[in-house]
């Protein structure tokens, strides 16, 4: 049974905030940066899903995904196919209304002052609709850390 969803814009109104932005810190140094359109929000929701730990959540264990469990495999291309699958995955279920048009996991070394760290990098390029723009967008997953490049 396939369940059908539908795309439509909420932002009909120019100075009626959709959301909230990922991060929610405003340049300015104010809290909560407001997204003003659906394609706006809907990249915001899906930064907030690769950024989350699956089992983060509290009352939905399944929201978020598994990049952060990868942190400290070995840097493989078991390693690259997991990080991609799991992401596909959390949108095809969470978000359906992101369109993924290309997804790359690659293998990185950050140096830093001392020391070098390896990582990879998650780059996607997604749109909301069929007709909307191409948006990039990265990752750095290194020992530490999941951030947005």
């Amino acid at each position: 049974m396939s369940i059908e969803t539908s795309y439509i814009p909420i932002d009909l109104l120019p100075d009626v905030a959709v959301g909230i932005q990922i991060p929610m810190t405003r340049p300015d140094g104010g809290l909560f940066a407001q997204s003003y359109s659906t394609e706006q929000q809907a990249i915001s929701n899906l930064k907030n899903l690769i950024l989350t730990r699956r089992g983060e959540r509290l009352m939905q264990p399944l929201f978020g995904t598994n990049i952060q469990d990868s942190l400290f495999e070995q840097n493989t291309e078991e390693l690259a196919s997991s990080i991609r699958s799991s992401i596909e995955e959390a949108v095809d279920f969470w978000l359906p209304y992101i369109i993924i048009n290309k997804l790359d996991v690659n293998p990185v070394v950050v140096s830093n002052f001392q020391s070098e760290e390896h990582g990879v990098t998650i780059t996607l390029n997604v749109s909301v609709t069929t007709q909307g723009a191409n948006i990039p967008i990265t990752f750095l997953v290194t020992g530490n850390t999941i951030e947005e490049l």
